[in-house]
């Protein structure tokens, strides 16, 4: 039996049947076919990124956290040392000139003032981690009074008057920049950047007097002092703050504004914003949906210092205004040398100011995959 295929006849054993290579099969026709031999995979590395047990987002999250506890640590060693080198002294200051040595010990020795700084500091940061902030030294004469029954009320008036401000401020601060960058270079672009400019230019006092000059001696409209009471509904609250508000509305729009403006004009000059005019996309839907999105880390980061602005530095319209918030709270015990109640109101004064910014950082990364995968 002549054939070109390779038959069973050849190679056969004593029982009959072919001895077959190894690796081979024996078909229905019988012949009989070599089948290739099995090949080894290599495993493929994964990469960089899926290899990483942590999301890089969750990963930056506890960095930042770690970064700001440490933070806060040193915010409160640098306070509680600076109020060390104050002059003068509480227990002296609260009994008078007149009152003798062996009084001013013994109640330095009932506020815990004779004791070593640093032991002092440990009993301090102590409580505070334990949710305790210390009993203020203004009430220890008559009765305890502890600080965060002092601090908290007024933190809440704070951020009252920051929610209001917010609510207002950041969307006419983006529309005006959205506004200022889609109509660059027009009368009305030069308008506001002129007023912008000049409201950057002024203190913040000075806006604020000026305010009051109008709003309320020229034009009696609202109150020059904005008191709070526990019994006022929301409109007596709204008008109360209308010019704190106003005041505050006025220095944060102007930074908000220009750095919107000059995030959307920087994203506007990229190729794919050209290509989407060539396609005739409409000019507002080229800036809302391809340059927002792109610009939006920069406008978040200004956005973020804004708010913190409007909790750590109201202490100035506070004062202005007379509004019961913990900028006053803090003036007051400056002055008052309450120590216990000025190292409270600066712990929450970072504290906030850390949040904000990790708050910042983190929608920063989260919209920027450049920055969520960075090699």
């Amino acid at each position: 039996m002549r054939s070109g295929r390779w038959t069973a006849t050849k190679h056969l054993s004593a029982g009959g049947l072919p001895d077959l290579p190894q690796g081979s099969r024996r078909l229905s026709c019988g012949c009989v076919t070599q089948s290739p031999a099995p090949r080894r995979e290599l495993p493929h590395p994964l990469p960089t990124y899926q290899r990483q047990a942590m999301h890089p987002l969750i990963r930056t999250i506890l960095q930042r956290l770690a970064l700001g506890g440490v933070a806060l640590f040193a915010v409160s060693v640098v306070v509680f040392s600076a109020l060390e080198f104050l002059p003068g002294d509480f227990a002296t200051s609260v009994l008078g000139r007149n009152a003798t040595p062996e009084t001013v010990e013994a109640f330095r020795d009932e506020l815990g003032l004779n004791l070593p700084p640093a032991e002092r500091y440990l009993g301090w940061i102590g409580g505070v981690l334990r949710g305790d902030l210390g009993h203020s030294f203004a009430g220890r004469a008559f009765t305890p009074r502890a600080v965060s029954d002092i601090v908290l009320p007024r933190l809440a008036n704070t951020l009252f008057l920051a929610a209001i401000t917010a609510a207002i401020a950041v969307p006419v601060a983006l529309l005006l920049g959205l506004m200022a960058a889609l109509y660059r270079n027009t009368r009305f672009d030069r308008i506001v950047n002129a007023a912008t400019l000049s409201t950057v230019a002024m203190p913040e006092f000075l806006v604020a007097y000026l305010v009051i000059l109008v709003l309320a001696v020229k034009l009696p409209a609202f109150y020059a002092m904005s008191t709070l009471s526990p019994g006022m509904d929301l409109t007596e609250k709204l008008q109360a703050v209308a010019l704190p508000v106003l005041t505050l509305s006025l220095v944060i729009i102007a930074h908000m504004m220009r750095m919107t403006r000059a995030a959307i004009i920087g994203v506007l000059a990229s190729p794919y914003i050209e290509m989407a005019r060539l396609k005739g996309v409409r000019p507002w839907r080229v800036i809302l949906r391809h340059a927002l999105p792109n610009a939006l880390a920069p406008i978040v980061n200004v956005i973020a210092f804004s708010l913190a602005y409007l909790v750590v530095g109201v202490v100035v319209t506070e004062v202005v205004f007379v509004y019961p918030g913990i900028g006053q709270t803090m003036v007051d015990a400056v002055r008052n040398r309450d120590i216990p109640v000025v190292q409270a109101c600066t712990l929450i004064f970072a504290a906030t100011y850390i949040l904000l910014n990790l708050l910042a950082d983190i929608i920063s990364i989260a919209t920027s995959p450049r920055l969520l995968h960075a090699k």
